[in-house]
């Protein structure tokens, strides 16, 4: 199984605004369609693509151009266990990309790592990339990739 963290791109201030109504920025929705094109052609197969309800997560996902599910599972109110069951890790059948953010990605980041202590950032519009190989005592992850937008140029 492979497992996709992709944290909403840079995001306006909430002044005031409801949470889950906040918009990308202009440089939030070039990060998006940077990070949308460098993951295109690397989805092989059939990928389940799970989103935040919030809409910066859904304009995140929106370049990509490819099906995907909300769901409040991968909000801004969930938790990294509750993420880990909507997606299915470590034993789903398919290939899973969620679309949210801090600070559950990056304790779900740690979790996956065996990161005892603290939590790990995900920067905004990056992407975690996992895979979990074998099963039992002969399962192994692997941290695939690493990439945050800045790094497309």
């Amino acid at each position: 199984m492979e497992l996709i963290l992709w944290r909403h791109a840079d995001a306006e201030d909430g002044d005031g605004k409801d949470d889950g109504a906040r918009e990308l920025t202009k440089k939030g929705r070039r990060q998006a369609e940077r990070m949308a094109a460098w993951l295109r052609p690397r989805l092989e197969g059939d990928w389940r693509i799970l989103v935040s309800p919030a809409k910066r997560a859904l304009q995140t996902v929106k370049p990509l151009e490819l099906p995907f599910g909300e769901s409040d599972a991968i909000g801004t109110g969930t938790t990294a266990a509750a993420l880990l069951r909507e997606a299915g890790w470590p034993d789903g059948k398919a290939d899973v990309m969620v679309v949210g953010h801090q600070p559950t990605l990056g304790e779900v980041a740690a979790k996956i790592l065996g990161v005892e202590e603290g939590d790990l950032a995900i920067r905004k519009g990056a992407v975690w990339w996992f895979v979990a190989r074998g099963s039992g005592d002969n399962r192994e992850t692997v941290l695939k990739a690493v990439i945050a937008p800045d790094l497309l140029d």
